[in-house]
């Protein structure tokens, strides 16, 4: 069934009142914008459209393709009302590629999605959560061609195919309605103006791993993009596509299979990054940790006590590893000199110990609490897997995110970390300190922003030996050793008591967990570590001075491990500093926040 006139003319009218009531500021800026040629979006609110009229939303759904073009000329109708209705016209200028852009789907089984759809999902109007994977070249794509009759002269435009990737189909006889029949054209393309192109790029999105049942292998879809969404994302980014899902394929040849794919054609595309995976911070929230610390004032560690009872609470104890975990989590301030030279704000942590230490544990836990963060275990991966990867695709190299660009911006597990080739693990020196992976590979030269937090986890060869240093312990060069910022070695000793206390907890646990009043939530942790991201302490004289003196000590003893106890040593205890000071909920680096860091910078070289 094809829309009717009447419903087109009901459509365009009902969407032109709703954007000239709704949008009327969105279309002035548009309009005051210099670039007559450029494609501008309005993104309009599909619950409040749906409200003012329930027929549109009926047709939207059971139409998506032919009534978002009558939106878009719609669109065009109101913003030439509202030039015609200003009172200083100099300044506006009227503008053709205007787009409606729809977003705020109903949450609703049938148009939201955070699965890849399906075939019976064909010609529907959804919204579909992923990730990005990979993101191809901006091309220009002819979408229309012109051509003339030999015979009569007639001039005729011909769309290109969606379906059959963008294939122009001849028609068959002269298209004028006075009966002409010849089948001889010449095309007219080359000698118009480039109208009929427009910006195009195709981008690959993955469904989320952390939203997958047991067991599944995340699957992948590819989304079209055209005009002024090109570019509106980058690889790594979680993002929601709201478009129209369409099948497509390649032209028929002879004795080859027709394969035919689904894709999405977007018709808005929303960055989910800034939102920090769906934690909503109101002054709500913020004033529940204020008065939290507030109850805590004459006690403050007392209260960070209960922060770090709550990190990882299946794991009994180790009290250290985690006050370093939380830091690392916390991160400290980036920082830019003069020069442009960026310092890098987040540290890096690296667990050493025995089997059975539990550090696999911190880090599934580190996983579930930071949005934006990968998973990997070092066994399984390479320098490619781990930076960028070079794809050929369609006969054209494209360049695959990595785990660490992935995480950009959050946090990256590597568990067995000296499992990892020895060449592979030199790749990620450059992204521990620059935070940035320079790639030149298929004839692409670019640099990435890795700027992400490492959180390692190694055994050592065999049992640790503490008479022997770390390096010797795990075989890792001094160069990958002295870009974390701590190194914790978990020993499991043979204490008897140490064992009775642990086979108690893990037996009371199995038995009947009791949940502890005390404990926060995983939602209130994952809260706090976003909100305490946002705050910037500045170093007081006092704090200053005592991690100087500490640097100071350590270079100069006999007996300092010369890995460990380079500038970046200061650095470090810098960055943990500031972390501590935003773990304790304040703006400034008191005298706490530096003996704090010292005593686990302190612990951190006894272990080495």
């Amino acid at each position: 069934m094809v829309l009717s006139a009447d419903q087109v003319n009901l459509i365009g009218q009902v969407f032109e009142s709703y954007v000239l009531e709704h949008h009327r500021d969105d279309i002035l800026g548009i309009l005051r914008e210099a670039d007559d040629e450029a494609h501008y979006p309005v993104v309009v609110d599909a619950l409040t459209l749906f409200e003012t009229n329930m027929e549109i939303g009926e047709y939207f759904n059971a139409f998506p393709s032919e009534v978002l073009p009558i939106f878009d000329s719609a669109l065009r109708r109101a913003a030439l009302a509202v030039l015609q209705a200003a009172t200083a016209p100099p300044q506006l200028s009227v503008k053709q590629n205007l787009h409606a852009r729809v977003s705020g789907l109903p949450v609703c089984p049938e148009l939201t999605r955070e699965h890849i759809p399906k075939t019976r999902d064909v010609g529907h109007f959804l919204s579909v959560t992923g990730t990005v994977i990979r993101t191809s070249l901006v091309k220009v794509l002819e979408f229309e061609r012109s051509y003339i009759c030999n015979k009569c002269k007639h001039v005729f435009v011909v769309k290109a195919d969606f379906e059959q990737y963008y294939a122009f189909c001849r028609p068959s006889a002269c298209l004028n309605e006075e009966g002409c029949k010849s089948t001889k054209f010449t095309c007219l393309s080359g000698t118009t103006s480039s109208t009929c192109c427009r910006d195009y790029q195709e981008i690959k999105i993955q469904e989320q791993v952390q939203r997958l049942s047991v067991g599944s292998i995340p699957r992948c879809m590819v989304v079209v993009l055209e005009d002024d969404l090109v570019d509106s994302c980058k690889s790594g980014d979680d993002i929601t596509v709201y478009g129209v899902v369409m099948q497509r394929w390649k032209p028929f040849r002879e004795d080859a299979r027709c394969d035919l794919e689904l894709v999405l054609k977007a018709n808005y595309v929303k960055v989910n990054n800034e939102q920090l995976a769906g934690v909503v911070i109101d002054e709500e929230v913020r004033k529940e940790f204020e008065d939290f610390w507030e109850k805590h004032r004459n006690d403050p560690l007392a209260g960070r006590n209960e922060i770090l009872a709550s990190l990882c609470p299946q794991v009994f104890g180790l009290y250290l590893v985690k006050l370093a975990v939380a830091m690392v989590l916390a991160g400290g301030v980036q920082r830019t000199d003069a020069t442009g030279t960026r310092i890098r704000g987040e540290s890096h942590l690296l667990l050493v110990g025995d089997p059975g230490t539990g550090k696999s544990q911190f880090l599934k836990y580190a996983v579930k609490i930071i949005p934006r963060s990968v998973l990997t275990a070092g066994i399984g991966s390479t320098s490619a897997g781990l930076t960028v990867t070079a794809v050929k695709d369609f006969g054209e190299w494209n360049l695959e995110a990595g785990a660490l660009v992935l995480a950009d911006g959050g946090l990256c597990c590597i568990d067995e970390f000296n499992s990892i080739k020895e060449h592979d693990r030199t790749s990620i020196h450059e992204a521990m300190e620059q935070q940035t992976i320079s790639v030149a590979k298929a004839g692409l030269v670019c640099k990435l922003n890795t700027r992400t937090t490492i959180l390692a986890a190694t055994n050592p060869k065999g049992h640790y030996d503490p008479n022997e240093s770390v390096s010797v312990n795990i075989a890792l060069g001094s160069p990958l050793l002295s870009r974390f910022d701590l190194v914790l070695v978990l020993l499991d000793t043979k204490n008897e008591e140490w064992d009775r206390i642990i086979s108690s907890f893990i037996l009371q646990n199995k038995g009947c967990p009791s949940k502890s009043e005390k404990l926060w939530s995983m939602e209130k942790m994952k809260t706090y570590f976003c909100l305490i991201k946002s705050i910037q302490p500045k170093l007081s004289e006092e704090s200053n001075l005592i991690l100087v003196r500490y640097y100071q000590m350590q270079r100069q003893s006999d007996c300092r491990n010369a890995a460990r106890t380079t500038i970046r040593l200061l650095e470090s205890l810098i960055r943990l500093a500031e972390a501590h000071a935003r773990l304790m909920f304040r703006d400034t680096v008191t005298l706490e926040d530096a003996v704090t860091v010292v005593s686990v910078m302190e612990s951190s070289m006894q272990s080495l």
